[in-house]
């Protein structure tokens, strides 16, 4: 979908969108990831309901380990707002972020956090790790887990489960 300054919603209206609606468009973003062969990770940026950035995971893609959904969705957003600062911005992401999206969260300033499926063996943000409620580093978000967690660990599941089938 890439950067958008524009409201956007589910059902093609233009007022601001719940959590709930923003993460239907980023479990959009994450099918067209898996779509590319990458692993389905969607994340839309929202400021006042509004969508200013929405990406998948493009690391197979541009062959770039940093290429995250969210790490995507806030430099898009950080150039649509013109600032670096993003402390008006929810993450809406399909899966919980890893250490490196979490610091970029921490880092970035961000308002909010709203996650669909936890990460056990790489969450960052309560599941592993808690960056964003570490008191030690200079930034706290607030987090909101397990928006579609269902939608969202099916999509990962179906995915692996279809790798897994490719390689045996």
């Amino acid at each position: 979908m890439g950067t958008c300054a524009v409201p956007a919603s589910v059902d093609g209206g233009t007022g601001p969108l719940t959590v709930d609606d923003a993460m239907v468009l980023a479990l959009a973003e994450a099918t067209a990831a898996a779509a590319l062969g990458d692993v389905p990770v969607g994340a839309v940026a929202l400021v006042d309901g509004m969508v200013v950035a929405a990406r998948h995971n493009e690391r197979e893609q541009r062959g770039n380990p940093t290429a995250h959904a969210e790490i995507l969705a806030l430099a898009d957003a950080a150039v649509v707002l013109g600032t670096w600062r993003l402390s008006e911005v929810t993450l809406v992401v399909t899966l919980e972020p890893c250490p490196m999206c979490a610091g970029a969260l921490v880092a970035a300033r961000a308002g909010r956090l709203v996650f669909g499926a936890a990460d056990p063996k790489a969450g960052a943000c309560g599941s592993l790790y808690n960056l964003c409620a570490d008191p030690r580093l200079n930034h706290e978000l607030p987090v909101t887990a397990g928006v579609r967690a269902d939608e969202s660990a099916a999509l990962l599941t179906d995915f692996f489960d279809a790798r897994r089938k490719t390689v045996t």
